[in-house]
């Protein structure tokens, strides 16, 4: 292994975290927009708390944020996961654009999809809740 290779590998852990972080920074802000009008996007003025996208703004701030703190994150990150494929299928998947996600407006629905995947598979990385707890435990 070369002096990079093992500097780059011992910064990969740190990395996932990175993502992590970043990943469900970005996330909560669909939600927020959603039910707090923050950032300000006017096609969710007045979306009634309880519809469809109202459900899911309230899934994106709660599970948003244990990904962004890394609490429960495989879970999380595998729920939110599912959402973006629901949302790619049920929004953005037309008939005639169906695998051309620029035409369709779909491509941060998949990003995100398979973001959250990957952290569902990876773990939240050592800059997290998870790690903390993960400590204090004792390893059979």
């Amino acid at each position: 292994m070369t002096p990079d290779t093992q500097t780059l590998e011992t910064w990969t852990p740190r990395a996932l975290s990175v993502l992590r972080i970043v990943t469900g920074f970005l996330y909560i802000q669909h939600g927020m927009a959603k039910h707090f009008g923050f950032p300000h996007v006017a096609m969710f003025d007045h979306l009634p708390t309880f519809s469809l996208i109202g459900i899911a703004g309230m899934i994106e701030i709660v599970f948003g944020a244990l990904v962004l703190i890394g609490l429960f994150t495989r879970l999380a990150a595998f729920i939110l996961s599912g959402e973006m494929a629901i949302a790619y299928f049920m929004a953005h998947a037309s008939a005639a654009n169906f695998l051309t996600p620029l035409l369709n407006q779909g491509e941060s629905a998949v990003l995100f999809c398979f973001i959250f995947l990957f952290v569902a598979a990876a773990g939240a990385g050592p800059w997290s809740l998870d790690a903390m707890m993960a400590k204090g435990k004792p390893r059979p």
